[in-house]
């Protein structure tokens, strides 16, 4: 006998909000980071626990609808941010991953600092959400 899904439309909908709760506190830990703890590493685990959260209020087809593409590939991506990050302050002839800063007038925002270290954040940030995206993805294809 085939089980038909259980409609759990108030679990859907908690879990919309919810979501986006966990996603702007991680953007706001990624952020922080290069000034205060935070950073990549933990930004990415809360993105990608946000991620499961969806995974854990919708079916797996249904989310891979939504988002269409492979988490494995973010773990590249990243890579190349955090490596040419450092070759980018050897190309200046300086150590490999020198900080660099500067502050910038935005509009809306004011006077803001970059630094270089938020490119490598943002390598670390990608590499730890595809790999924890993959592992959560491979331990629940398992049971298929």
């Amino acid at each position: 006998m085939r089980k038909s899904p259980a409609n759990n439309m108030m679990l859907q909908t908690a879990m919309r909000y919810i979501t986006i709760i966990v996603f702007a506190f991680s953007f706001y830990l990624f952020f922080a980071g290069h000034n205060s703890p935070g950073g990549g590493f933990i930004g990415g685990l809360m993105t990608a626990s946000a991620f499961l959260i969806l995974y854990l209020a919708f079916d797996k087809k249904i989310m891979k609808k939504v988002i269409p593409f492979d988490f494995t590939i973010l773990i590249g991506i990243g890579l190349l941010f955090g490596v040419g990050t450092g070759i980018a302050s050897m190309l200046f002839d300086y150590p490999f991953l020198t900080q660099f800063f500067d502050y910038f007038h935005i509009p809306f925002f004011g006077e803001v600092e970059l630094t270089s270290a938020l490119s490598f954040d943002l390598g670390v940030y990608l590499v730890v959400v595809g790999a924890a995206m993959s592992i959560i993805l491979v331990i629940a294809g398992d049971d298929e």
